[in-house]
């Protein structure tokens, strides 16, 4: 039986570390066979997990040797930290690992939508050259609104303001004299989602934040504002954002979080035939550069606590 048990996609490297020192199980398939798990876990000390898995009384209890859960991201939604916490289990997120990754997504997601060229090169290459209808709009200029500003958001704010933006930001949470306000004006999150052209949310799922942007916060957005989420599915009410697309209220948003991962055919049949839409299956945070980062940052966490670190 294994030490160290990994249900999702790690990088290979950092998956051949562990294993020199421990023991280890490498199966991604176990992220969609929870029996699998549990019956694997009655000899393991390390949990590696992504944002699939989830890890709850029911597994924990499973694992009588358990002693740290390493999460290859940084929301623990899917974590039972108290529960974890009552078993003296480590909990460790690699913070900051993937930050530039999804800073990077966030940019990329406003330029799409706002210069609203992308997905025309079957028209073109058709003979069609509709330069007039395909003039969109710049960054500069604009009002990046973040909802939330933790080390995410302040690389987002960061690339928005060399790129020209203003910046405006509501954490309640921050600070007042925290070095990230240099570039941002601390405000309400009514202030930001009536302010900014493009809203970005950067926020934990919580009670207090579960459908935080819902019909009443959209209809405070401009109408040719753009929304992305790459935090957490959740955060917003899918049914409200899909009806504000439709109905034109906003000018477009990006999804890389749901409220139910992988997307249902059900649940995505609202998003359907939106053109000023997005959609991706929870890669803000995932590059080559950000897998190898995160992957050795945990790896060299629970080694740490395991034994066996350089």
């Amino acid at each position: 039986m294994a030490d160290i048990v990994i249900t999702e996609f790690m990088d290979e490297a950092a998956v051949a570390r562990l294993s020199e020192a421990h023991d280890t199980l490498y199966d991604p398939k176990l992220v969609d066979d929870p029996v699998a798990l549990h019956g694997l876990l009655a000899s393991a000390k390390a949990l590696v997990v992504r944002n699939r898995t989830q890890v709850r009384e029911a597994l924990l209890g499973m694992g009588p040797k358990l002693k740290v859960v390493g999460r290859l991201g940084v929301g623990l939604d899917n974590i039972d930290v108290e529960a974890c916490r009552a078993r003296s289990i480590k909990v460790i997120p690699a913070t900051g690992a993937n930050d530039l990754s999804v800073a990077e997504y966030v940019i990329t997601a406003a330029l799409m939508l706002l210069r609203g060229a992308w997905l025309r090169s079957e028209e073109v290459v058709g003979g069609a050259w509709p330069r007039q209808s395909m003039m969109g709009r710049e960054l500069a200029g604009k009002t990046m609104g973040l909802v939330g500003y933790g080390s995410i958001a302040r690389e987002v704010a960061w690339r928005a303001h060399m790129m020209g933006m203003s910046i405006v930001a509501y954490d309640p949470y921050l600070t007042a004299d925290h070095p990230g306000w240099q570039i941002a004006r601390n405000v309400s999150l009514d202030a930001v989602l009536e302010l900014a052209d493009v809203v970005s949310l950067h926020t934990p799922l919580t009670d207090a934040t579960r459908n935080m942007i819902n019909a009443e916060s959209l209809a405070k957005m401009k109408s040719d504002a753009i929304l992305v989420n790459a935090a957490r599915g959740g955060i917003v009410d899918e049914a409200a954002l899909a009806e504000a697309l439709k109905g034109n209220r906003i000018g477009g948003a990006a999804l890389d979080v749901f409220e139910t991962e992988p997307l249902t055919s059900e649940a995505g049949a609202k998003f359907a035939g939106l053109s000023n839409l997005i959609l991706t299956p929870h890669v803000a945070g995932v590059t080559e550069e950000s897998n190898e980062r995160v992957s050795h940052l945990i790896a060299d966490k629970v080694l740490e606590v395991l034994g066996g670190g350089a």
